[in-house]
């Protein structure tokens, strides 16, 4: 079903799986204005949420204790994000920018002018540097029923992955290829290779590498 993300004032669709639709790697929201208290209970519960997420981890910290922390009431709390997925998503909001600006116009390989094999195995090693950093809480937004594979900076980075092999490999079936790369790079998969089996950061970087170098041609 087609997806909506606000960009810039403009709307932009994509189909996940239609391919006639022009390939545009669209920008998470841009944050609107909003009233000045409004604002403050916002940065309140964020900044709650930060720091009981980093004292006892995103799956032991409820909603009433993040409420509690911000000095807000849960109804404030849950009218303001709508939900415990939507809360994450703010906290991570910042690196998604910033990770997605890298994507659209920073230097190669991650920006573009590179090769798509070697722009691929770029954006694997920037996203395993985020999923070592932001891990948790992307493995929260995961484990709402999808909510990550769901949510708008997914369906940017399936995009991007799906654009480049089109470019790459005209001949194969793009969307399955980018569903199996992503995969690799889940927060599940991620958690359970880094943190339970204990394998190297630098070990699953160059292990995704060398998938992409299988996967398209030099």
């Amino acid at each position: 079903m087609p997806s909506t993300i606000a960009r810039n004032r403009t709307v932009v669709r994509f189909a996940f799986y239609d391919r006639s639709v022009v390939p545009e790697l669209p920008i998470i929201q841009p944050q609107v204005s909003a009233r000045a208290d409004a604002v403050r209970n916002r940065e309140r519960i964020l900044a709650a949420a930060q720091r009981l997420f980093a004292e006892r981890g995103a799956h032991a910290t409820t909603m009433d204790a993040i409420a509690i922390e911000a000095g807000v009431g849960k109804g404030t709390l849950f009218r303001r994000f709508g939900d415990r997925a939507s809360l994450v998503f703010a906290l991570l909001d910042q690196t998604e920018r910033a990770f997605q600006e890298a994507i659209l116009r920073g230097p190669p390989p991650l920006g573009p002018g590179a090769a798509p094999a070697l722009r691929l195995a770029a954006f694997g090693e920037a996203m395993l540097d985020r999923l070592e950093q932001d891990g948790e809480l992307l493995l929260e937004a995961e484990g709402h029923v999808g909510q990550w594979q769901r949510s708008a900076p997914y369906a940017a980075l399936w995009l991007h992955v799906r654009t480049l092999l089109e470019e790459a490999l005209p001949e194969a079936d793009p969307e399955y290829v980018a569903d199996v790369l992503l995969g690799a790079l889940s927060p599940a998969t991620f958690h359970n290779q880094r943190r339970v089996r204990g394998l190297s950061l630098q070990r699953l970087q160059a292990g995704f590498a060398e998938l992409v170098a299988r996967v398209l041609p030099a």
